[in-house]
């Protein structure tokens, strides 16, 4: 590796600690496929400028944790951390919104949840299921 390219790798890593003060883990269990919009609240004013940046993209639409790490160029725990911090000023929301989500009445999964791991299912283990059709 080049110096250059060297101080390049070291000047992010210590932008990410500088945006996270230091901090390695968010406060709150998010997942990659977590969903977030814009809530109510307002960031303080001690807050990262990538937090006015996510704030602008959850705003435009519901984003998940993965796009938004995608779309600042962020490492995905320094954005969990970030928006740990929106979600404690009520100024992001996790969105209850699923697209698997049961919207009857009903107490099971839903049709579509079903679909989706019976699909998912049949890639990883193809052969599985024409075993279990055979017997």
């Amino acid at each position: 590796m080049t110096t250059y390219g060297r101080a390049a790798e070291e000047s992010a890593f210590v932008r990410t600690y500088a945006v996270t003060r230091g901090r390695t883990k968010p406060r709150h269990l998010l997942a990659l496929e977590t969903v977030l919009e814009a809530g109510q609240g307002r960031p303080g004013p001690a807050q990262a400028e990538e937090c006015e940046e996510i704030l602008a993209l959850c705003r435009e639409r519901r984003r998940s944790v993965v796009e938004l790490a995608g779309r600042l160029g962020r490492p995905v725990t320094a954005v969990k951390i970030l928006v740990s911090d929106l979600l404690d000023a009520d100024a992001l929301v996790v969105s209850l919104t699923h697209p698997y989500a049961d919207t009857g009445a009903g107490s099971g999964p839903s049709v579509q949840l079903l679909t989706a791991v019976t699909a998912g299912l049949k890639r990883k283990w193809p052969d599985a299921v024409a075993y279990s059709q055979a017997g």
